[in-house]
C-alpha cells in the first residue's frame, strides 16, 4: 500500500549502519594476503606448466631421496669424510660438459624431446642403484659411475626444461612461474631427504632408488603432454657455447651474481658431512641426516610462499649480495651449534635466504636471455647451480678430513661472506643495479 512505503526507513540517512567500516579492513587484508603469498596464476590458467610442475616436483622429492642415500651408503662402506665428498666432484664434471652442451643443444633441437631423453636417463639411472643396492655389491666405483651418469643427464635435460616456462605462460607471469618453481624444488628438497631418510633407516637404500625411479613417471607423462618446442632462432646461426659464453662476457653483472651463488654452494654448504656430524654433533641417526639435508629446504620453501614483498625489491643486486652474506653467517653460526633444534633454525635461515637470492639471480638472467640464447644461458646456470654444491661437497669433505667437521663448517660460512664483501667492494655496477632501468 502506498500509505505504507513511508514508514520504512531510508539506507541514506541512517549513519548506525555497521558494514561500511569493516569493509576497507577486509579488503586490505586480502591485499595485504595476496602480495605476501606466491601467485598461483600460471598454475590455474596453464595446464602445459600445472603437468610440467607437478611432474618435476614429484621427480625433485625422488632425486632428493636418491641424493641422500647415496651419501649415507658411500659413508656407510667407507667412513669416511673425504670420499663421501667425492661424489660431488663425480657429478660435477659430467655438469659443467653436458651443462654448457645441453644449452646448446636445447637452442637447436625440439626441446621437449630432450627433456624425455634426459629424464629417461635419469629414471635408468636410477633403476640402477636400485639394483646395486638389492644386489648389495659394495662397489664404491659403480656408485661413482651411476652419479656421474645421473649428472649427465641431469645437465642435458635441466637446460632443455626452464627454456620451455616463457613459452607456457605470457611474459607477465614469468615471475610467478620462477617463483613456483622455486617452491617446487624446495619441496623436494624438502620432503625428499625426509622420506629419504625414514626409508634407508627403516628399508635401506634401495627403498630410496626404486621410490625415486617411479616418481620420474610424473615428469615423463608431463613431458609427452607438451607440444613440440623448437626454440625460435631469429638470427639462423647454428648455436654454440662459445656463443653462448661470449653473449656472457658482455653481462657483468649476470656474471656477478653467478660468482656471488658459487661463494654460497662452494664455501657454505656443508651437506656432505651430515653423515658424519650427525652423531658426535647430536647423537642421531640416518634420519636425523635427513632432518639436516630437508631444514635449508624448509626454510627456502618459507622464503617461497611468503615471496609476494618481493616485487617491491628494485635493487636487485644489493638484494643478492645481502642474500648469499646471510646464508654464510648462518651457516657459520651452524658449525657452532650442537643443539639439534637450533641447528635446524639456522640451516632453514641460510635455506630461505638462498631462495631470495635465486628469484633476484633468476629475474635478472631472464632480463639478459632472448630465446635463440636462452637455453646457452640456462646451462651455464645450472652448471653454476647444480655445479657448486658438488665442488661445495667436495671442499668440505676434503677440509673437514684435513682439520675437523667444525672447522670446515665455521670457515666456510666464513670464506662465503669474504667473497661477498669482496663483490660489493670490486663490483659498485652491481650495487646498484636497479630493475627499473636493468643494466644486465
Amino acid at each position: 500500500m502506498p500509505t505504507e512505503t513511508p514508514s520504512r526507513p531510508s539506507p541514506p540517512p541512517d549513519p548506525s549502519r555497521p558494514s561500511p567500516p569493516p569493509a576497507p579492513a577486509r579488503t586490505g587484508l586480502r591485499r595485504l594476503t595476496r602480495g605476501a603469498f606466491a601467485d598461483l596464476t600460471p598454475l590455474r590458467h596453464s595446464p602445459d606448466y600445472r603437468r610440467l610442475w607437478f611432474g618435476q616436483t614429484v621427480s625433485s622429492i625422488g632425486q632428493q631421496m636418491t641424493t641422500l642415500a647415496v651419501g649415507i651408503q658411500v659413508y656407510a662402506l667407507t667412513g669416511s669424510t673425504f670420499l663421501t665428498g667425492l661424489v660431488g666432484i663425480c657429478s660435477l664434471v659430467p655438469l659443467v660438459v653436458f651443462g654448457l652442451y645441453g644449452g646448446a643443444i636445447a637452442d637447436r633441437v625440439d626441446r621437449r624431446r630432450l627433456g624425455l631423453v634426459g629424464s629417461g636417463g635419469l629414471a635408468a639411472v636410477s633403476a640402477l642403484l636400485a639394483a646395486q643396492a638389492l644386489l648389495d655389491l659394495r662397489s664404491i666405483t659403480l656408485l661413482y659411475a651411476a652419479v656421474a651418469l645421473q649428472g649427465g643427464f641431469f645437465a642435458v635435460s635441466s637446460p632443455a626444461r626452464s627454456s620451455m616456462i616463457p613459452r607456457l605462460v605470457p611474459r607477465e607471469q614469468l615471475p610467478a612461474a620462477n617463483a613456483l618453481n622455486t617452491i617446487g624444488m624446495n619441496l623436494g628438497q624438502t620432503v625428499g631427504p625426509l622420506l629419504g631418510g625414514v626409508a634407508v633407516a627403516a628399508y635401506g637404500a634401495q627403498s630410496a632408488y626404486l621410490a625415486d625411479t617411479v616418481a620420474f613417471a610424473a615428469t615423463l607423462y608431463a613431458m609427452w603432454r607438451l607440444p613440440a618446442m623448437r626454440p625460435q632462432s631469429t638470427t639462423g646461426k647454428r648455436a654454440t657455447v662459445l656463443d653462448g659464453l661470449r653473449f656472457l662476457r658482455t653481462q657483468p653483472n649476470l656474471r656477478t651474481s653467478f660468482a656471488a651463488d658459487l661463494a654460497a654452494m662452494i664455501f657454505g654448504l656443508p651437506r656432505a658431512l651430515f653423515p658424519a656430524i650427525v652423531l658426535p654433533f647430536y647423537g642421531g641417526d640416518a634420519g636425523t641426516v635427513g632432518l639436516l639435508a630437508a631444514a635449508p629446504a624448509v626454510g627456502a620453501l618459507a622464503g617461497g610462499l611468503f615471496s609476494g614483498w618481493i616485487g617491491r625489491i628494485h635493487r636487485h643486486g644489493v638484494a643478492v649480495l645481502t642474500s648469499v652474506a646471510a646464508w654464510g653467517l648462518a651457516i657459520a653460526a651452524f658449525g657452532l651449534v650442537r643443539n639439534l633444534p637450533l641447528g635446524l633454525l639456522l640451516l632453514a635461515a641460510a635455506g630461505c635466504a638462498d631462495t631470495v637470492s635465486m628469484i633476484f639471480r633468476n629475474t635478472m638472467m631472464q632480463v639478459a636471455a632472448p630465446d635463440e640464447m636462452r637455453g646457452r644461458l640456462q646451462g651455464v646456470f645450472i652448471v653454476v647451480v647444480a655445479g657448486g654444491p658438488r665442488l661445495g661437497d667436495f671442499e668440505s669433505g676434503t677440509v673437514s678430513s684435513l682439520t675437523t667437521p667444525t672447522l670446515s663448517i665455521l670457515t666456510g660460512g666464513l670464506a662465503c661472506v669474504a667473497v661477498v664483501l669482496y663483490l660489493a667492494l670490486r663490483r659498485p655496477a652491481f650495487r646498484h643495479y636497479d630493475a627499473r632501468h636493468p643494466t644486465p
